[in-house]
């Protein structure tokens, strides 16, 4: 009888483990075929594309004063696409009817109503194409899609209102001050003081190449310099990290600016010999550098003239301090471009608009907004700068 039932108990254990592995057999199986399962889990037709609801106005001028005011509230009809899905939402201008390149204002999710405020559409306006200063058709559609990939999309009926744009002047300008420059430390509205010239790629990036001055050697006080915002204003300066008066001549290091960076004024950027420097400032990461540079064998033009459809012919003058800086003064321009002409007939441009670097029959810059600027040229490195006096 032990022997029976002991033999029983065994068949049943053999049992049990075949089963345990006929059943982990059986969910791997499963779960393999549901991996292996690729059917469509839901099918999109052609959805019912949104519907935009007309404005109640025709023509918009955009206020380049209060850009946070809302400028236009749109409402659409959701799209359908017989889905339990938030739908997105992308709103779209246009130069023209056929939204050969659109640009995006904004997106939503969930929603048929938007408000942009005036300087998105301002900004919009400018991504899809419009002159600023200038009555235009501006072209509208909202484009709607599923998921992550904003896929299946499907666009909306077209509306159209007439846009005055403004143009927003998004850079900053610096200007040298001291008496290792041409102007010294007077700082007047009215004085010449050279700027900076901006990267074309980086508007954090400004160079200058030229010749700085130091009266005496060894003197601390002298061949010293900062940087402007606002000429004829202290308030905003920038120089180096050391206090005012206290700060000694350094070939490279960390910026401090008033009121950017603390209350008090900064120290002075300096140079131990006069001669010919490459100053250049990445107001990014706040450093500086300054290093020599060798001006031998190049020679600069007998004269520079700006040309081009934005202006009639500008002579422009070169700095008694340093001959290879030219300027002119509150010149008109238009919309159209510019090039510097040298009097051997040289043709120098860019296709950068407002600073770069020119070339010897480089392309003509493009002005791409009416206003009377400060244009500069520097003939040792070919950048220029062209700096709005009322934007």
């Amino acid at each position: 009888m032990l022997v029976t039932n002991l033999k029983n108990k065994l068949q049943m254990m053999k049992n049990i483990k075949r089963f345990s592995a006929v059943a982990f057999i059986g969910v791997f199986l499963l779960i393999l075929n549901s991996c292996d399962d690729n059917s469509e889990l839901f099918t999109i037709s052609d959805p019912t594309a949104p519907t935009l609801v007309e404005l109640g106005f025709t023509d918009l001028e955009l206020d380049a004063v209060n850009t946070n005011n809302p400028a236009i509230t749109l409402n659409w009809g959701e799209a359908n696409y017989e889905q339990q899905a938030s739908i997105n939402y992308a709103i779209q201008f246009s130069k023209d009817e056929a939204f050969t390149e659109p640009a995006i204002a904004a997106t939503t999710t969930g929603r048929t109503t938007i408000t942009l405020s005036v300087g998105e559409v301002n900004a919009a306006a400018g991504n899809a194409g419009l002159n600023p200063f200038n009555w235009a058709n501006l072209y509208v559609r909202i484009v709607s899609s599923l998921g992550t990939q904003n896929s299946v999309t499907s666009a909306s009926n077209i509306i159209q209102f007439n846009v005055y744009p403004y143009f927003n002047y998004t850079f900053d300008d610096y200007f040298l001050v001291g008496n290792a420059t041409s102007n010294g430390w007077e700082n007047n509205e009215t004085d010449n003081h050279p700027p900076l010239y901006r990267d074309e790629n980086d508007s954090n990036i400004f160079y200058y190449t030229g010749y700085f001055y130091k009266e005496t050697a060894g003197d601390v006080g002298t061949g010293r310099f900062k940087l402007l915002e606002n000429k004829g204003s202290w308030d905003i300066q920038w120089g180096s990290t050391y206090p005012d008066n206290e700060d000694p001549i350094e070939s490279e290091g960390d910026i401090a600016g008033r009121p950017e960076t603390q209350e008090v004024d900064p120290g002075r950027f300096g140079i131990k010999s006069s001669g010919f420097y490459t100053f250049k400032v990445d107001f990014s990461i706040k450093e500086f550098s300054i290093t020599p540079f060798d001006e031998t064998g190049i020679t600069s033009p007998s004269s520079l003239t700006i040309k081009g459809s934005s202006t009639a012919d500008v002579m422009m003058t070169p700095l008694t301090f340093d001959g290879h800086i030219w300027y002119a003064n509150k010149v008109k321009l238009i919309p159209g471009d510019i090039k510097f002409e040298t009097g051997a007939g040289a043709n120098w441009g860019s296709s950068s608009s407002f600073s770069g670097v020119a070339t010897d029959g480089g392309d003509a810059i493009p002005v791409i907004v009416e206003d009377d600027y400060d244009v500069w040229f520097n003939d040792l490195t070919g950048r220029y700068i062209l700096i709005p006096i009322n934007l």
